[in-house]
Order: structure tokens, then sequence, then C-alpha cells
């Protein structure tokens, strides 16, 4: 019984749970968003998306 509970014990507590997996790709979407909105901001403030 003591192999049993050895060999499942180490499985689950390895694994990162769901939630925190979800943040990071959360918080990386917000990144890049954010960043590309950045990137227009400075494209159109400098007049590089104006029409001529």
């Amino acid at each position: 019984m003591s192999e049993e509970q050895a060999g499942s014990g180490p499985g689950p507590a390895r694994r990162a749970p769901v939630w925190l997996i979800l943040g990071v790709v959360a918080s990386a979407l917000v990144v890049c968003c954010c960043s590309a909105l950045i990137g227009l901001a400075v494209s159109w403030s400098a007049g590089l998306l104006g029409t001529r």
C-alpha cells in the first residue's frame, strides 16, 4: 500500500494547476495586446499611419 501512495503522490504535485496556466496565458495575451496598441499609438503620433 505504501508503494501505491508513493507512486500516486508526486504526479499531481508536479503538474501546475489549471488556473495558473490560464493566468500565464491571459497575462501573455494582455502584454501582447498592450504592446501592439502602444506601437499603433506611437506610429499614429509619428504620422506613419496618416494618409498622404
